[in-house]
């Protein structure tokens, strides 16, 4: 099944009288259980893609088609914006994420499944035992873990992360990926995720998608190892 088609997408902004690409005639298809990987350089339109498909970006041209209500897509961005000050704990944080969006401005209440789907979330993501603790207080790896259960408590059919491992060591960064990884293949959530990390494109993802304002490639980890020595001219 296809979760999100993408036809002849272009997402401009304007300089004075001129108007610039970011992305020009983007098309893309993402399906259902897929591990998807976006890579390319600074400033290729990695981050306005996702923006736009989330509906945060405003498109230019073209269309954007997604088979599945709003409530079932998670958001990981790159900033999180919570203040090492954030007086809530690791559970509260959590029960947040059950929040519908259409509530977002009402005083929440959060009933005994919301409690039974935070401590679901958290044992998935690994930290049920830190539910007690302040956010502040936590690791910038258990920070990410706290943040990811709550992007996961509902059981998103897509989730999308962007650069969700900027600013963590090696092997926090692996657990990571192979938590990332687990969801994808045990709950069959489509995972579409901005990474500079190719080790972990390669290992993990089931389609890599190459940006450079331009869709320059979308295939298979295999294709794309093809496709880097063909345009290396067979020396990689």
């Amino acid at each position: 099944m296809c979760l999100i088609n993408i036809k002849e997408l272009n997402v401009t902004y304007r300089v004075g009288y001129k108007t610039i690409f970011v992305l020009k005639d983007i098309n893309l298809d993402v399906k259902s259980g897929e591990y998807v990987c976006i890579i390319g350089n600074n400033g290729a339109g990695k981050s306005t893609l996702i923006k736009a498909i989330l509906g945060l970006e405003p498109i230019f041209r073209g269309e954007i088609k997604i088979n599945c209500s709003k409530n079932d897509i998670s958001y990981l961005p790159q900033n999180n914006g919570i203040s090492l000050d954030f007086p809530a704990t690791v559970e509260e944080l959590v029960l947040s994420g059950t929040q519908s969006t259409s509530n977002k401005f009402k005083i929440p209440f959060y009933n005994k499944k919301n409690k039974i789907q935070a401590g679901i979330a958290m044992d998935k993501a690994g930290i049920k035992s830190l539910a007690k603790r302040r956010f502040g207080e936590l690791s910038g790896g258990q920070q990410q873990r706290a943040l990811f259960a709550r992007a996961i408590v509902k059981c998103p059919k897509i989730l999308i992360l962007d650069e969700p491992c900027t600013g963590l060591d090696h092997d926090t960064a692996e657990n990571f990926y192979e938590l990332l990884s687990c969801v994808n293949s045990s709950d069959k959530t489509t995972i579409i995720m901005i990474s500079h990390d190719l080790s972990a494109v390669k290992k993990f993802a089931s389609k890599v998608v190459i940006l450079n304002g331009e869709l320059k490639f979308c295939g298979s980890v295999a294709e794309w190892e093809k496709y880097n020595f063909c345009a290396c001219g067979g020396n990689l």
